[in-house]
């Protein structure tokens, strides 16, 4: 039996993943898990952990956020066993999507984060992902961690507008 419901819950993270074209985090996976009830932390992450090893989905490293994407393995063995997700469970995540699905894009979209590179010296990576594709990628030296934490929290709220002035400046003729 527990092998069955591990199957399910890596069906069901493989529908969740195949109904969108932006990659997800393990945290945004397993809040709709978790908060649904399916199953519990350890499972959860036991059964992203397999999907990964057997590249059923993909993981990318983006600062310290783990994005994950269904792999075309992962959507062939969706095709042969969505049957086995009950329809009750295929119908509560696509309404879930439908409702979340401008901010968890968002959330996964717009990324920025810091590291010292030494004593006076901090390393900004500030991204912009559209669908799977990085739209820009900036980074940034800055002399305190104080204005690195500060460019980091102004990226999400300014990003489209420094996104739209550099492409306008280097569009120009």
């Amino acid at each position: 039996m527990q092998s069955d419901a591990l199957t399910l819950y890596k069906l069901i993270i493989l529908f969740l993943l195949d109904k969108v074209d932006f990659p997800l985090t393990n945290a945004q996976i397993s809040n709709f898990i978790l908060d649904k009830e399916y199953t519990n932390y350890f499972s959860l992450q036991q059964c992203i952990s397999e999907l990964t090893e057997e590249e059923f989905i993909k993981v990318e490293t983006v600062g310290h956020t783990s994005l994950y994407q269904i792999t075309p393995s992962g959507e062939e063995t969706l095709s042969f066993f969505q049957n086995m997700i009950p329809q009750a469970i295929q119908e509560e995540i696509l309404a879930y999507l439908k409702e979340n699905k401008y901010s968890l894009r968002d959330e996964t979209s717009t990324l920025s984060e810091y590291h010292k590179l030494n004593k006076d010296e901090y390393m900004v990576s500030l991204r912009v992902m559209e669908k799977k594709n990085p739209i820009i990628d900036i980074h940034i030296s800055v002399p305190t961690e104080e204005d690195a934490a500060k460019v980091c929290s102004n990226w999400r709220s300014q990003s489209q507008e420094i996104y739209s002035y550099v492409l306008n400046q280097l569009l120009k003729e």
